[in-house]
């Protein structure tokens, strides 16, 4: 198994979360969630629609670079490739939660 994959494995399994953590988080919640207007709904259809415009973006980019250093078998490059790329995905993940953090008012 390639390198890069176990290493996005590694870093799924480092942020999952036990059964155990999942029920403690279900029992804290006191407040119930606050109702969205609709125009916060169409607000948050719209940051996801741009959002993931902007993360197919980066992943066409991002493919299109890895296919030119495999063509040339430049395993460094392919390597600091995914890298990158699994940066900005952080990055457009979260500025997108963040984003819609404000809008839902939390």
């Amino acid at each position: 198994m390639p390198l890069w994959i176990l290493r996005e494995v590694w870093r799924i399994l480092i942020f999952m979360k036990s059964a155990y953590e999942l029920a403690m988080d279900r029992l804290g919640k006191t407040a119930a969630p606050a109702k969205l207007t609709v125009a916060q709904k169409a607000e948050l259809a719209e940051l996801d629609s741009i959002y993931a415009a902007k993360l197919a973006q980066a992943d066409l980019s991002t493919r299109a670079a890895l296919e030119a250093a495999q063509a040339a078998r430049d395993i460094e490059t392919m390597e600091l490739l995914r890298q990158r790329y699994a940066s900005d995905k952080a990055k457009i993940e979260a500025e997108r939660e963040a984003k819609k953090d404000r809008v839902r008012g939390v």
